[in-house]
């Protein structure tokens, strides 16, 4: 089965999403999350669309002010007809970084289905890339 136009439409939909990071706008950042996503992050789980917004209003008017994300598809597998999973490397970048420092650097593993024919993100899980010396 081509899963071209799948892939596509993911791509895509994380690049708005990322987009929404850029514009440190938490309402643009989610609006592709589904309602009872989860999100998942070194100490912290956040349970539905609405506390992920929440929580990215906040970093975004404070600690993620200014900052965007950067994130490089690894490995993208379909589960079915209407899931998926990624797994990329990511980082933030603030300003004035032109590279994301390996001690900020992540893991992650996204979870996207499809519902009435259109991709959205069902859940996001990340944790610290193995810094090697």
């Amino acid at each position: 089965m081509d899963r071209k136009n799948d892939e596509i439409a993911i791509d895509a939909l994380l690049a708005e999403t990322y987009k929404g990071w850029e514009a440190n706008d938490a309402d643009r950042f989610v609006a592709l999350y589904t309602e009872d996503a989860t999100a998942i992050l070194p100490g912290s789980v956040r349970g539905s669309r609405e506390a992920i917004r929440d929580s990215m209003a906040a970093g975004f008017a404070g600690p993620l002010k200014g900052s965007t994300s950067v994130d490089q598809r690894v490995s993208l597998r379909f589960v079915g007809r209407d899931a998926a999973i990624a797994v990329s490397e990511a980082g933030i970048l603030f300003p004035g970084e032109a590279e994301v420092p390996a001690e900020r650097k992540v893991n992650a593993t996204w979870v996207f289905e499809k519902r009435d024919g259109r991709w959205m993100i069902a859940a996001y899980h990340n944790s610290p890339s193995q810094v090697r010396g």
